[in-house]
Order: structure tokens, then C-alpha cells, then sequence
């Protein structure tokens, strides 16, 4: 019992490793290429961005320490040193080496909207990023399209190889037997057996490019692809959706966040501090004149600033976000001006091949009859093996170019959903 359920099992994990559409093969080359690692290194990236941002509200603490010697210092004239002398006091002044060990502390308490104007930035960008990532990313459907169709053609070149190589195999017992009995010539027996040869050489090409494709395709997804399914032909809408869309959309949204934050770089900033040093001199002059020796200073304030610099290059740096928007409005209307152009070039060759798979049904029912008709007068002797040989490759080309019709238009109904995302 327990060895049929692990066989089920395997069985499962076999069948649900391999991608039988085109849908599932997208969506597995999507998770398996490596760019797809990029959505959470932006997200990290930005995240730590903003975290940084955010820590602008944190009080500033910085320390500091000196050492100077200075070519001269504040005194009392000599006439007050006299007088202080007299009245017992030594007024030495201060020294002209003077030494500092501090730390200054401050405190944003508001800074005019500009810490929040950053984070907003910063999460824009990040979301610029992540889109242009999905429109990188979204470049691997064109790539699975394109292997995808082509092993579906292959696998139709074979199958209709098969048949060729079946017809000839049949026409070879017959002429054996017919040169056996001295009603055909050893020299048509030959001809068809060649023939026969020639088409299995084609298949060897055939199998080995369909396992090429193969590898290739199972590869780019990162499973296995056995058994490739023709997509339903459905025709796609024609409202453009594509990621380029939204990456304009991020682009503008980065542009009113940075224009917003050009106003709150015009706002005054009020800040509170703190500062404290050990050393010579200190606050009291007048006592590190009489005594020269380190003190603990300090003081505390607020602090009201406000860079009217801002103003000068207001305007400039307001024209220039304006010039960045008009520049994506415009991207966006060339990519959309292209991509109709490719809706229309698409739709035309969709309605080229419906037009020729109209008649490729008859076309084959009129080289069947035909080569029938021709084998049938073979079996009489009215008719030259090379032209047999003519009928059935006419009967295959036909085969061929029908389906050669069919997954050519589905490639090109599903390059239509791929230029607009439908």
C-alpha cells in the first residue's frame, strides 16, 4: 500500500513538473530567471532608504576636540592691571593656548515637511525601480514564445514525417513485391527506397532540433518540458496593458512627489541644542583670566533657520521636474504609437493565415486524391515511379504548409497578447 502512494506521488511530481502550456511555461521562466530576485533587493534597498530618512528625527549628537595656540588674547589694558595689582588681585589674562573637549546635541522639532517629502521620494523611486524590473522581466515571454512555437512546429514536422515515411515504406513492400513478380523494375524499387531514406535523414534533423528546443525551453523555465500544447486562439483586447504603462505612471508619481518637495524645502526649520565642553577657557573670562585652569561649560537653545538660498533656484528646479514629466508623457506616447503600429501588423498577418487555412483542407483533399490516384495507376504500370515520388512530397508540403499556417498564426495571435498584455 505504501508503495503505491509513493508511486502516485512520483507520478504527481512528475506530470506537475512539466509544462503543457504556454501559460505555464511564461509563468515558470518568469520565477526561474534570475531578475526575479531584483523585486526584493529593491524592496530591502528602499526599506533601509527610508529607515534612514525616518532616523532624521533622531537628536544629532557629534563630538569634538581642539587644541590652538593663538598670536593673542583678550586682556585688560595695563593701566587696569596696575590698578588690580594694587588692590592685591593678579590679573593674569587669558592664555594663548587654549584646548577643548565637547558635545553638541540637536533636535529637529520641525523641518517643515522635508523629512516626510525624503521618505515619500525614496518609495517612489523604489516603485520606478520595481517597474522598470517588471518590464526587463517581461521581455522573457517574447523569448518563451519564441521556443515555444517552434517546438510545437517541430513536433508537427515530425508527425507528418511519420506519415511521408509510412506512405513510402507502403509504396516500397508494394514495388518489392511487384518486381518480384517482373511487373516493375529494380531501378523504381530503388528510386522509392532513397526517397524513403531521404525522409527518415529529415527526421534524425528534425528529432534532434525538437530536442535542442527542448532543452533550451525546459532550461529557460527551470522544468521540464515534454509535452507542449497548442494555445487556444483567441484573439487578444486591444486596451494596452502592458508593464511599460505603469512604469511611466511610477515615473510621474516621482515627479509630483519631488515637486512637493521643493516647497517644503522653502519652509524655516526649528531645532532645539545642547552644548557642553571641558577646557581653557571657559564662559567666565574674567575668572579664566585670574586663574588658568579647565571648567565644565554649557549651554541650551533653539535654534530657527531658514535657507532663503531655496529661492534662487526655486523656479529652475521646478521647470526642470515639469521638463522630466513632459519627457515621460512623450515616452509614453511614442511606445503607445508603436505598439499600435504592431497591433495593426499583427492583426493583418492573423488575417493573412486565416485566409490561407481556408483553403489548405481542400488543398490537402485535392493532393490525396491525387497521389492515391497515382498509386492506384502504379499498381497498373501506367505511371513513372518519379512521379509518384512528385505526388506524395506535393501531398506532404501541403500537410506541411497547413501547419505551418496554424502555428504561425497562433505565434502571431500570441505576439498580439504580448504587445498588449491581454
Amino acid at each position: 500500500m505504501n508503495q503505491r502512494i509513493l508511486f502516485f506521488a512520483l507520478l504527481w511530481l512528475t506530470l506537475s513538473a512539466q509544462a503543457q502550456t504556454l501559460e505555464e511555461c511564461q509563468q515558470a521562466a518568469e520565477r526561474n530567471y534570475p531578475l526575479i530576485r531584483q523585486y526584493d533587493l529593491i524592496d530591502k534597498t528602499t526599506d533601509l532608504t527610508v529607515a534612514n530618512i525616518q532616523k532624521g528625527w533622531l537628536p544629532q549628537i557629534s563630538a569634538s576636540a581642539q587644541a590652538t595656540y593663538q598670536s593673542d588674547v583678550a586682556s585688560f589694558p595695563e593701566q587696569f592691571q596696575q590698578l588690580y595689582q594694587q588692590m592685591g588681585l593678579d590679573m593674569k589674562g587669558l592664555s594663548k593656548d587654549q584646548y577643548r573637549v565637547g558635545i553638541d546635541v540637536s533636535q529637529t522639532v520641525f523641518d517643515g515637511g522635508m523629512i516626510k517629502s525624503q521618505k515619500i521620494i525614496a518609495r517612489e523611486q523604489g516603485k520606478v525601480q520595481a517597474a522598470q524590473n517588471e518590464v526587463n522581466l517581461y521581455q522573457v515571454r517574447k523569448r518563451v514564445n519564441e521556443m515555444y512555437f517552434s517546438l510545437l512546429l517541430t513536433d508537427e514536422q515530425i508527425i507528418l514525417n511519420n506519415d511521408l515515411q509510412q506512405l513510402l515504406s507502403v509504396n516500397e513492400k508494394k514495388l518489392a513485391s511487384m518486381v518480384k513478380h517482373g511487373t516493375a523494375a529494380e531501378s523504381d524499387l530503388k528510386n522509392v527506397k532513397a526517397e524513403r531514406l531521404s525522409v527518415a535523414q529529415q527526421a534524425i534533423n528534425l528529432e534532434s532540433q525538437k530536442r535542442m528546443l527542448q532543452a533550451m525551453l525546459s532550461a529557460f523555465c527551470g522544468i521540464e518540458v515534454s509535452h507542449p500544447q497548442k494555445p487556444a486562439a483567441t484573439v487578444a483586447g486591444s486596451a494596452n496593458n502592458r508593464p511599460e504603462m505603469r512604469l511611466f505612471d511610477a515615473q510621474l508619481r516621482l515627479a509630483d512627489a519631488q515637486q512637493k518637495a521643493l516647497g517644503a524645502a522653502m519652509m524655516p526649520k526649528l531645532g532645539v541644542f545642547a552644548q557642553g565642553f571641558y577646557g581653557y577657557p571657559g564662559y567666565n573670562m574674567f575668572d579664566d583670566m585670574m586663574h588658568h585652569r579647565w571648567s565644565l561649560n554649557g549651554m541650551v537653545g533653539a535654534r530657527l533657520t531658514w535657507n532663503i538660498g531655496a529661492l534662487y533656484t526655486h523656479k529652475n528646479d521646478k521647470a526642470k521636474i515639469q521638463l522630466q514629466r513632459e519627457i515621460t508623457e512623450t515616452n509614453r506616447d511614442v511606445f503607445l504609437f508603436n505598439s499600435q503600429l504592431e497591433q495593426i501588423q499583427e492583426n493583418e498577418e492573423i488575417a493573412r493565415y486565416k485566409k490561407l487555412m481556408a483553403d489548405d483542407e481542400e488543398l490537402i483533399a485535392l493532393r490525396s486524391s491525387v497521389r492515391k490516384a497515382a498509386e492506384s495507376k502504379l499498381s497498373h504500370g501506367i505511371i513513372d515511379v518519379n512521379d509518384l515520388i512528385r505526388e506524395f512530397n506535393q501531398e506532404n508540403a501541403a500537410k506541411v504548409m497547413q501547419s505551418m499556417h496554424e502555428i504561425q498564426m497562433l505565434k502571431q495571435i500570441y505576439d498580439n497578447k504580448y504587445t498588449t498584455n491581454n
